[in-house]
């Protein structure tokens, strides 16, 4: 099964790709798609669903795992990611791949095992659960990356199926 993580933005979205087979996962990819901020937002927006698109074409995930949002202050950017994150999943229903989605809380308790874990011990266990040389930059695809394991991690206990399912 090949999971494609999507951590939603609208300057960069993090995406991660990783190969679940037989109780092993191994990474494939991970990269960010950026959007210039001078640029109007239907052209970012464009940008967005083009190149989402572009990499599962490329990569044919069998699913994808989505984070959802959630914000404490900044009513513009609120909407700015929303958009961006209607975009997402337009782009990867379109190409009727099933889509998950998963809270903050939910990929730090699956990979750090602690709902309260910061950024950089997510990002130590992505590196140690994937076996890298290094913690993936920009910190954005290293995300999508966790996300992408803890679809794997939560389809191992049978939870996923349906429970987080976008329908």
């Amino acid at each position: 099964m090949i999971v494609m993580g999507i951590d939603p933005g609208y300057a960069i979205v993090g995406i991660g790709i990783i190969e679940y087979e037989k109780g092993r996962t191994r990474y494939i990819h991970h990269c960010a798609v950026t959007t210039p901020a001078g640029m109007n937002t239907t052209e970012r927006l464009n940008i967005i669903f083009r190149e989402t698109g572009r990499l599962i074409d490329e990569y044919k995930p069998d699913a994808v795992a989505i984070e959802e949002l959630f914000f404490n202050t900044n009513q513009k950017t609120a909407i700015n990611v929303a958009q961006a994150r209607g975009v997402l999943l337009v782009s990867v229903t379109s190409r009727n791949v099933p889509i998950y989605e998963y809270t903050p809380l939910q990929v730090k308790q699956s990979i750090a095992g602690y709902g309260r874990a910061d950024k950089k011990q997510i990002q130590t266990m992505v590196k140690m659960l994937l076996h890298l040389n290094a913690i993936p930059k920009p910190d954005d695809a290293a995300d999508a990356l966790a996300i992408a394991l803890t679809h794997t991690m939560t389809s191992k206990l049978g939870i996923a199926l349906g429970v987080n399912k976008i329908k």
